[in-house]
């Protein structure tokens, strides 16, 4: 279906009031005209950023949903402006979330070995024997932790959890997840020491 002025199809109408016309009537053809001036503008700047062709096409469709909800909350001044703004918005949301998993990955492999690296220079594991009580002793010494301190480090370093997900799940605020981590290391190395110094 076509709206049309005396004299004019939707297609001749201006930006502002295909906008305004979206605005009032929610009609996914007017957004959809007003949308495909600025296709090329989305899709270039997609391919800029997220550097993938069928990531890009991908993003242009999913820009125009997005688009749906959000042209009616905002007030819009120049819709080309405001439109490069959201696009750019999205394409580094999407890079910070592809970033977000792989340094999760790396951050918990890094802290994974930078910690039981600790734990074997304190308890060097050279004999076969020796793994059972290091584990206990471990095991002894989380136990032995407060309680949002164990639950962070098992959570962090035994279930891979990032900071973010144990946030959800514990309800403490980040501040208060990464101290608990920091002081919780901290409270287990002096715990293995204490352990290493008395069977020696």
């Amino acid at each position: 279906m076509e709206f049309r002025l005396p004299g004019k199809t939707i297609r001749n109408k201006r930006d502002e009031a295909l906008l305004l016309e979206f605005q009032s009537g929610k009609d996914l053809e007017v957004l959809g005209e007003l949308y495909s001036r600025y296709m090329h503008l989305v899709y270039g700047v997609c391919l800029k950023y997220l550097k993938d062709r069928e990531e890009s096409k991908d993003a242009v469709m999913q820009i125009f949903e997005k688009l749906i909800t959000e042209v009616p909350r905002h007030k819009i001044e120049n819709f080309k402006s405001w439109l490069h703004v959201v696009t750019k918005n999205y394409c580094l949301m999407q890079l910070r979330s592809d970033r977000t998993e792989n340094e999760k990955s790396a951050e918990w492999l890094n802290n994974q070995i930078i910690f039981m690296e600790s734990l074997s220079e304190l308890h060097p594991i050279d004999k076969d024997e020796d793994s059972d009580d290091e584990v206990k002793a471990l095991e002894d010494c989380i136990e032995r932790l407060k309680d949002d301190q164990k639950t962070c480090i098992r959570k962090f370093y035994f279930e891979n959890r990032c900071y973010n997900e144990i946030v959800t799940e514990t309800g403490l605020d980040i501040n208060s997840v990464k101290s608990n981590l920091q002081n919780g290391k901290r409270n287990l190395k002096i715990c293995l020491e204490e352990k290493n110094v008395g069977k020696r």
